[in-house]
């Protein structure tokens, strides 16, 4: 259900990625318990069309099988109506942006959408999540990143299809929302837009996961509170309302141990390490100031979606049932707004 807000209703999501922690906690299962929570719609995650063509029939569809992906989708639409959601966006998809042209990687990752448009036209979503590339090789020119995003956002008008460009904090090139705009307003389509996440930018430009502190280094307090507070003012004076898709939401817990300054065995950065296992609810241990991020959006004018998207891995620690859990992320949300 939308929470009302200044006479606004703001509508809710919730990220299908971000509840159930057990084989038995099937996609059916988890848009129940967020359907009786009050949510009005669902981010749908690839990992849960592929798990759910798995229940489906009996073995896990290839990634790229996309005649077999949309019967999936076909069918998950029929779950979503029976209750009474919308799939708000298909995500994520990731390392689209950048690659040389002429190259497999290119031509790979342009397959990988159109694909991916396949599957939303089955499950009836218009808009598609990008997160911005942590590949390496990929350019560092803001204007052919966002030359391969208007290419895109081109051949998905057809459809009537959007874009929701994030700033993924670890990201190679692109890591804060003011990267990802400014790629946005290059790129200069009607159909590209922001998705904004709470955790993205506190815990890329206020919060480091490898330090001990919790907190950027290299300056002092009064000069990290000064510099957070800027890019939030910029934030609130400078992106338009209707550019602003949804808003995700989480926070963060603080590492202790740090993390190592170092990517992991895949590869993966410090920050993106920390994204998957350590994004709990709001209010619910996490320390990033993701209120004053919320303020700011808000500012803007945005009335649009908030969106639930936590990787928490101490959830199987504090929660058995996936509809206690739902209740409580409405509940934050309803905080977050109102206090």
């Amino acid at each position: 259900m939308p929470i009302e807000y200044q006479g606004v209703k703001v509508p809710t999501c919730y990220a299908t990625c971000s509840i159930g922690h057990k084989d038995s906690h099937t996609l059916p299962l988890k848009l129940k318990a967020i359907a009786d929570a009050g949510f009005d719609a669902v981010e749908l995650s690839m990992p849960d069309i592929l798990s759910y063509g798995k229940m489906l029939n009996g073995e896990e569809p290839d990634p790229k099988d996309y005649d077999k992906l949309v019967q999936v989708g076909k069918a998950i639409r029929e779950q979503v109506r029976l209750h009474n959601l919308r799939i708000l966006m298909l995500q994520p998809l990731a390392n689209f942006e950048g690659w040389p042209k002429g190259s497999e990687k290119r031509k790979d990752a342009f397959e990988r959408a159109r694909g991916w448009m396949r599957i939303m036209e089955a499950v009836g979503t218009d808009m598609l999540q990008i997160g911005s590339s942590d590949a390496p090789g990929i350019s560092s020119s803001f204007d052919e990143l966002a030359a391969d995003l208007a290419e895109l956002a081109d051949i998905m008008a057809t459809n009537n299809m959007r874009i929701a460009y994030e700033n993924w904090c670890w990201a190679t090139h692109a890591s804060t929302w003011k990267d990802v705009w400014q790629i946005v307003a290059k790129a200069d389509r009607p159909n590209i837009g922001l998705c904004l996440d709470t955790f993205q930018t506190a815990g890329g430009e206020w919060a480091d996961p490898t330090t001990k502190s919790g907190l950027v280094e290299g300056l002092s307090k009064d000069e990290l509170g000064t510099r957070w507070k800027h890019s939030l003012a910029e934030l609130a004076s400078s992106v338009p309302p209707d550019k602003i898709f949804l808003l995700q939401i989480s926070d963060a817990y603080k590492t202790e141990p740090p993390l190592e300054a170092k990517g992991n065995e895949e590869g993966l950065r410090p920050r993106g390490q920390w994204s998957h296992d350590y994004r709990p609810l709001p209010f619910d241990g996490g320390y990033l100031p993701i209120g004053d991020f919320v303020t700011a959006v808000l500012k803007t004018g945005f009335r649009s979606w908030l969106s639930i998207e936590v990787f928490d891995s101490k959830g199987p620690e504090k929660y058995a049932d996936m509809g206690e859990f739902a209740n409580k992320a409405m509940t934050s949300l309803q905080r977050l707004l109102n206090g």
